[in-house]
């Protein structure tokens, strides 16, 4: 809802709800989540434009894992979680009109809780164990940024100041009956976090332009980094409240190149370093039981979220689109060198490739679109990643295709067919210490309607 309540100031009002519900394909993996979002938004509009957002954000996670037999004819259950969370938050900024330069001021105040309501180590289909565990986030911060541009040249600053907490982190593992096995308070920590971005750019021409940018940044561990174990399989990887916050540096530059007036190019090389980088640190194998996260099949591997040195990353990224007509093109394609900087216990992931990060990925669409009728396709190229930490289980490589197509019925009503893996491509998710692979989304059709 938006709504003019002063001379000059409009109020920006939102509110919205969601459900999920689904399952994995066998007994005891259903989840499910739903969400609620309320936000206002003050905006002054006058000589110095201005805003004031106040926020509440509301989370339900339930998830369920199982093990599965050998011959996969039976699964039994293992894991019952229910995750709630509540986030909080408030931001001021003002936009002063200072000559040529654009000016931007403010502060922003955010608070995230939550925790994780878990049973666990069944035995004959019932739990045994129940485990508490949970936090608050919160930080508070101060930015301020400049542009300018003139002469065919571009300058921009801006920089950030954060403070940040974790507070009242606990852990409690009881039996059914009630006896205590685990009763843990992590202490409070806190601490300043900066970051920042400059960059510059210069337009050589009316069709080619070149870029450049240095920055940092940083990252709070995420409530479910501290305090939430998972498992994938016959995997389980636990929680870690000792976690520190990650923290990037990197330099980058592009060019822009524009040879017709509806076709565009572009590219960009860049390094980057994230220090401190939260990685699933391999630690064990099952059978066996394991602190955070109970007992581990055979086959199984035992992981933990920990901090490494820091995962050094230089890439290349280039973009293409084309228009005419009705018609438009896109492709992409990234190169990524990721190599973990690692020591101590996690001494063995040195030089290796992080989990999941394919060096080569691309993608090409092509859509049309006149009167009420719309059609897009798209081709998405993953190459060869790592599922785990230590390199041994690699995930191949993966060309899908995706379609989308929508027919407006009338002004405000328009009905859409989208199809993603058109061609069934059986495309490995996951893969388990025990040599289980999951598939992922096979090929899938949703039809649907729009109204605005």
């Amino acid at each position: 809802l938006v709504r003019a309540v002063g001379d000059g100031i409009e109020a920006q009002a939102s509110l919205s709800a969601y459900r999920d519900r689904r399952e994995r394909g066998t007994d005891f993996t259903g989840s499910r989540q739903r969400g609620v979002d309320a936000s206002l938004r003050l905006v002054g509009k006058g000589a110095t434009h201005w805003s004031a957002l106040a926020y509440v954000q509301d989370r339900r996670f339930e998830s369920q894992f199982a093990s599965v037999n050998a011959d996969r004819s039976a699964a039994s259950l293992t894991l019952d979680q229910r995750i709630p969370a509540r986030g909080y938050g408030a931001r001021v900024e003002v936009q002063p009109s200072i000559g040529s330069v654009d000016v931007r001021a403010g502060a922003e105040w955010r608070r995230v809780s939550g925790e994780t309501d878990e049973d666990f180590r069944f035995i004959g289909g019932a739990p045994t164990r129940k485990r508490e565990a949970g936090g608050r986030n919160i930080t508070a911060g101060l930015f301020a940024a400049a542009s300018w541009s003139g002469g065919g040249w571009s300058l921009a600053a801006e920089g950030r100041a954060d403070h940040w907490s974790m507070e009242q982190g606990r852990l409690l593992e009881r039996d059914v009956a009630g006896n205590v096995l685990t009763n843990s308070r992590f202490d409070d920590r806190s601490g300043w976090e900066g970051s920042g971005r400059v960059a510059l750019g210069r337009r050589l021409s009316e069709t080619l332009s070149l870029r450049a940018a240095a920055y940092r940044g940083w990252r709070l561990p995420t409530l479910n980094e501290l305090y939430r174990p998972f498992r994938a399989g016959a995997d389980a990887t636990a929680a870690n409240a000792g976690l520190d916050p990650e923290g990037l540096r990197g330099i980058e530059a592009g060019i822009d190149w524009t040879p017709a007036r509806r076709m565009k190019l572009a590219g960009t090389v860049y390094a980057n370093r994230l220090e401190g980088a939260i990685a699933n640190v391999s630690l064990g194998a099952g059978p066996g039981v394991f602190p955070g996260v109970g007992f581990v099949a055979a086959g199984g591997t035992y992981r933990q979220r920990q901090n490494v040195e820091a995962i050094v990353s230089r890439g290349l990224e280039i973009d293409a689109t084309w228009v005419r007509g009705p018609w438009r093109a896109a492709l992409s394609y990234a190169l990524t060198d990721a190599r973990i900087d690692a020591g101590g216990a996690a001494a063995a992931l040195d030089g290796k490739r992080p989990a999941q990060v394919a060096r080569h990925s691309g993608s090409a669409s092509l859509g049309w679109e006149r009167d009420r009728l719309a059609f897009d396709a798209t081709a998405r190229l993953t190459g060869r990643q790592y599922e785990d930490d230590n390199n041994d289980r690699r995930l191949p490589a993966a060309l899908t295709f995706d379609g989308v197509a929508r027919v407006m019925l009338t002004g405000r009503l328009s009905v859409e067919a989208r199809a993603e893996n058109l061609f069934d491509r059986k495309i490995i998710a996951t893969i388990g210490g025990d040599g289980t692979r999951e598939r992922a989304l096979p090929r899938t059709v949703w039809v649907g309607l729009r109204i605005r």
